[in-house]
């Protein structure tokens, strides 16, 4: 009889290089839900569900998504089987921050342009500077 394989916080910390209160913080979001064992409760065990909901998070937060989109998407994956409202649900987070992404990528790209401008602004003026310091030097 095959057991599913399980977790120790610090086996989770280590594959995903991660802090255990990282994992700690996860789990007070509400995105890993251990069991616990031990003494009082004390020691956490993750389970392959924990393990994948940690991937998926982590996934999630490269994508630039809050914990709170992370959670309420993959919450939807432990619902039945109908992936139509995931997937709807899913597209329209990723709307949302592909739209917000853009709007700060637009103002990066005027940030950007205004600083290239003071930059050839500023070299106009130290060569006119440099210029006017060398006629003195030679006159």
């Amino acid at each position: 009889m095959a057991t599913n394989p399980t977790y120790t916080i610090s086996d989770l910390a280590r594959e995903f290089d991660l802090t255990t209160r990282a994992i700690r913080f996860y789990e007070d979001m509400g995105l890993l839900q251990p069991q616990r064992e031990g003494p009082g409760g004390r020691n956490r065990v993750y389970t392959s569900r924990d393990r994948t909901r940690l991937k998926l998070t982590l996934r999630a937060k490269r994508l630039g998504l809050s914990l709170t989109e992370a959670r309420e998407i993959i919450d939807m994956y432990d619902s039945p089987r109908d992936t139509g409202p995931q997937l709807r649900k899913f597209l329209t987070v990723l709307a949302d921050h592909r739209r917000q992404l853009e709007e700060q990528m637009a103002d990066l790209l005027a940030n950007l342009d205004e600083v290239k401008t003071h930059e050839k602004e500023a070299r106009s003026l130290l060569a006119r500077i440099d210029k006017g310091a060398r006629a003195d030097q030679n006159g």
